[in-house]
């Protein structure tokens, strides 16, 4: 109690002062101001029964430190308490191990069933570290009728104590400061439950007062509570009734009393992991495929996340007709955002649904890779069934007239190389990347796709490990030309990827054959036997305009100096 500040004793709970267990104690009983080392005790009117002082019945009194008054069938005595717990030495510590806690029996088990049975909704239903803290002090209190306080507390650098809630049976106990000692030992030292016994003798019976006068105390370590070791309090004072009919007389009530502690923090520790787990789970779900999810196992060992060199296949799949539709729509932004959204959305779904990692969107583009966090011997082909994936997407809502997707295409470029991968972030919200030349090879393969008209386009590494993987059954591949990107030292041959011939008939085996044969004459530098190839594919076939330009610009003749690389003019 604070000196000038006033203070309401009564039986109701939003009383200062509750005092819950007597009867004969109203609602609003006493107004309470401490003045210097006086308490100045005023009987408020509604009040049922009188205050008694000094064997007499009054309205109001004085009471000095170390003197007492009586309300209903409580006294309370007034005394000064120290800033800090003066606690001698405990004349009895006790750990306890698991083999120990098995033998001892549970005192009052249908009131500690009771309790349990509503831990679960105590966890789940705080929307904070502090609600859950408050909650989860109110049950223990339930469940633990021997007490007289209990306080949720952590151990910080293993020489102070944080508070972090607590709650006291009797107000009028003033705040609860937990002995440091007790708490190191319990959470920093043995890491388990430990109980002291300072000065009491069992069966010892006293009245509550006004000052701390607390005898026991135990404290039980809870795993992932809070950043630092944290654990319950528990304390209270032997002989001393907080519940009718409860007095704790015997140290076998304690020893319960332990263990149904550590019942409660062994299940609140195993919810606590998981909704942890989950959390982290939910951050790393929109980047992992299920599988890869399941390979870093229950316990998440993030250190397979961390930012690593490997062999990955990247793919980089733009949105077409985005800036189009942008002008088109520019009253009304949120509905083109919900379909780029989607769009988006057909991307990652097939990039997850083949084992891959979703890397960072850049605009109405997404990014993929195959090969982290784990090695991958055939990443390259399951980034192409990926890609087939969202190009027969989007041919299915171009089919279907109003379907929100129906007027977008997309581009995709795919490539195979070293790299760097892995994630960066926080525990509780993690981004994943990757980074190297590849990644810019398949951004600009990508850009490719416009000049080449062709919408999946894949570099040389790449197209070597599907060719020899790949079924034809899944998807096929033709050569397009070998090409010198701007800006870009080393040429790349590009290929195209195509959906087998059951799913895209309009280019038959015999075709792809052809225009190979096409591509090798161009290569070689014979154009006019290359136009005549090219000349014999299906109009609809976009592919062979490219090399057609090429050829009809040049009359037909390669450049005297062709070295069989067709040079970029920009990105």
């Amino acid at each position: 109690m604070q000196p000038g500040e006033s203070y309401v004793l009564g039986r109701a709970a939003d009383a200062d002062l509750v005092i819950p267990w007597d009867p004969l104690v109203s609602k609003r009983h006493a107004q309470l101001v401490v003045q210097g080392s006086v308490l100045r005790v005023q009987r408020i009117a509604a009040a049922r029964n009188p205050v008694f002082y000094e064997g007499q019945a009054v309205d109001h009194c004085e009471v000095p430190l170390g003197r007492q008054f009586v309300v209903g069938t409580t006294a309370l005595r007034l005394e000064e308490t120290p800033s800090e717990p003066v606690l001698q030495a405990p004349i009895e510590e006790r750990a306890f191990n698991p083999q120990q806690l098995r033998r001892i029996r549970y005192q009052d088990p249908e009131n500690r069933l009771e309790v349990l049975t509503h831990l679960s909704e105590v966890i789940v239903g705080a929307q904070s570290d502090a609600e859950l803290h408050e909650r989860l002090v109110g049950l223990m209190l339930r469940g633990v009728v021997h007490a007289d306080a209990v306080a949720v507390v952590s151990s910080l650098h293993g020489d102070e104590v944080l508070v972090r809630h607590s709650e006291r049976r009797r107000e009028t106990g003033g705040a609860l400061r937990p002995s440091r000692r007790l708490v190191f030992e319990a959470l920093e030292h043995r890491r388990g439950s430990v109980l002291h016994v300072w000065n009491a003798e069992i069966g010892q019976a006293t009245e509550p007062t006004l000052g701390q006068e607390l005898d026991w105390a135990f404290c039980t370590p809870v795993a992932g509570l809070a950043e630092e070791p944290s654990g319950l309090y528990v304390t209270g004072r032997m002989g001393t009734s907080y519940v009718p009919g409860t007095t704790l007389t015997e140290g076998a009530q304690l020893e319960a009393d332990v263990k149904f502690t550590e019942l409660v923090a062994e299940i609140l520790g195993a919810v606590l992991k998981a909704q942890r787990l989950e959390r982290q789970k939910a951050g790393l779900r929109q980047f992992f495929a299920p599988p890869i999810l399941k390979a870093l196992g229950d316990d998440l060992d993030t250190t397979l996340l961390e930012p690593c060199e490997c062999d990955v296949t990247v793919i980089f799949c733009d949105l077409r007709g985005f800036s189009q539709r942008a002008e088109q729509e520019a009253a009304n932004l949120i509905g083109l955002l919900e379909r780029v959204s989607r769009a988006l959305g057909v991307m990652t779904h097939q990039i997850l649904q083949h084992g891959g990692v979703t890397g960072d969107f850049q605009g109405d583009a997404a990014l993929g890779f195959w090969g982290w966090p784990f090695p991958s011997s055939d990443a390259a082909v399951r980034a192409c069934r990926a890609a087939l994936g969202i190009r027969a997407a989007f041919h299915k809502a171009a089919s279907q007239k109003g379907h929100p997707l129906a007027d977008f295409t997309m581009g995709i470029g795919i490539a195979h190389g070293r790299a760097v991968a892995g994630k960066i972030g926080t525990e509780e919200q993690v981004k994943v990347t990757v980074f190297g030349p590849v990644v810019n090879l398949a951004q600009r393969l990508e850009s490719m796709t416009k000049l080449l008209r062709a919408p999946i386009l894949l570099d040389e590494a790449a197209a070597a490990i599907v060719r020899e993987r790949m079924s034809p059954a899944e998807g096929r591949l033709r050569r397009i030309a070998r090409v010198l990107p701007y800006g870009m030292e080393n040429p790349v041959l590009v290929s195209e990827l195509l959906p087998p011939l059951a799913d895209f008939p309009e280019l038959t085996d015999a075709h792809l054959e052809i225009f190979e044969q096409g591509v090798d004459h161009f290569t070689a530098g014979r154009w006019e036997e290359a136009y005549r190839a090219l000349h014999a594919m299906p109009a609809a076939d976009r592919a062979q305009d490219f090399l057609l330009h090429q050829i009809m610009q040049a009359g037909r003749v390669a450049p005297p100096q062709w070295d069989g690389i067709v040079r970029l003019p920009g990105k």
